[in-house]
């Protein structure tokens, strides 16, 4: 592993110089992901030192291809889905209290690989799915000889990428976290997350036709997105038995129980006082303890999507 030329190197980010699409590579040295948001860890490794820390790191994005083979990595174990504000962040927290995981918390570069096609002629779905696979390969790097599972917490709205997700990982269980759409929405309203504001994501992403969007005030919008989050769910559920509901209101140790059962992830008695321990602190704010007052009004433009709610928890309840 030791000889691999870049090893704990990642690529982190795409950057269009006159329309040729260049990789920004990231030196990561031997430091575990472990921050709530890989925002964040990506932060912490540009504040490193070290001997590449002169390098320009910078390639053509086809490089990534050739430079990932014989990477030593970590297959994918499960890869998290969720609506936004439904306990993905906490479920990624416990599970990186183990040393045998690593934990890939709503990685950037996945989402500008994702979304290519939007954004540069040239990429379709086929291309930027061999350069995700590629990708995880970087990410999926074993630091340490204990790590045996890879878990990938997606960006919310990379739900509607699931067929081409399933087709490139037929056999990996999905786990489709979701909460009442109220609550969704009353955590949005208090800080708006991209998915909820307009022309952040491209509204075909979430499946608006043209125009459709702007005709939405922020509530409305909003409130059609979660829509069509559950809607996509429903679909999803009723086809794909490596698929499994969670439901925020189940707790979050029971959540973390029903995921490790459901990817064949052993958890002892040691590791489950850890993940009790964490679960008690804010998901986002690990040294503070969590609280929160669920909200009790229901907004009108919520009417479908708790129709869809309701209906999805049925499901989960009946599986």
């Amino acid at each position: 592993m030791d000889n691999f030329p870049l090893k704990n190197w990642i690529p982190y980010k795409l950057v269009n110089i006159n329309g040729q699409v260049e990789c920004h590579w990231l030196d990561t040295f031997d430091q575990p992901f472990a921050e709530p948001f890989f925002d964040e860890t990506i932060l912490k490794y540009k504040t490193l030192k070290g001997k590449n820390g002169a390098i320009a790191s910078i390639s053509d994005l086809q490089l990534l291809n050739e430079w990932a083979d014989n990477l030593p990595d970590v297959e994918p174990t499960a890869i998290i889905f969720h609506i936004s504000r439904c306990g993905s962040t906490l479920v990624s927290q416990l599970l990186a209290t183990s040393n045998e995981c690593i934990v890939l918390p709503e990685v950037p570069f996945f989402d500008d690989l994702l979304r290519l096609p939007y954004q540069y002629p040239g990429f379709n779905a086929d291309a930027t799915s061999g350069l995700l696979k590629k990708a995880l390969k970087y990410y999926g790097q074993k630091k340490l000889e204990s790590e045996k599972r890879l878990y990938i917490k997606t960006d919310s709205w990379h739900i509607f990428f699931y067929e081409q997700l399933r087709w490139l990982y037929p056999t990996v269980p999905f786990v489709l976290m979701y909460r009442k759409p109220n609550e969704v929405f009353n955590s949005h309203k208090k800080l708006p997350g991209i998915q909820s504001v307009p022309g952040l994501i491209e509204p075909c992403v979430f499946g608006f036709k043209n125009g459709e969007e702007t005709q939405c005030n922020l509530d409305e919008y909003l409130a059609t997105v979660l829509e069509k989050y559950l809607g996509k769910y429903l679909q999803i559920i009723k086809n794909d038995n490596r698929s499994l509901l969670v439901n925020y209101n189940e707790g979050p140790m029971p959540v973390m129980q029903k995921i490790a059962a459901f990817t064949n992830t052993p958890l002892n008695n040691y590791s489950l006082s850890i993940m009790e321990e964490r679960s008690r602190y804010n998901s986002k704010k690990p040294d503070e303890v969590f609280s929160e007052v669920a909200p009790i009004n229901i907004p009108s433009c919520l009417d479908n999507a708790m129709e869809l709610y309701y209906l999805l928890d049925e499901k989960r309840k009946n599986i």
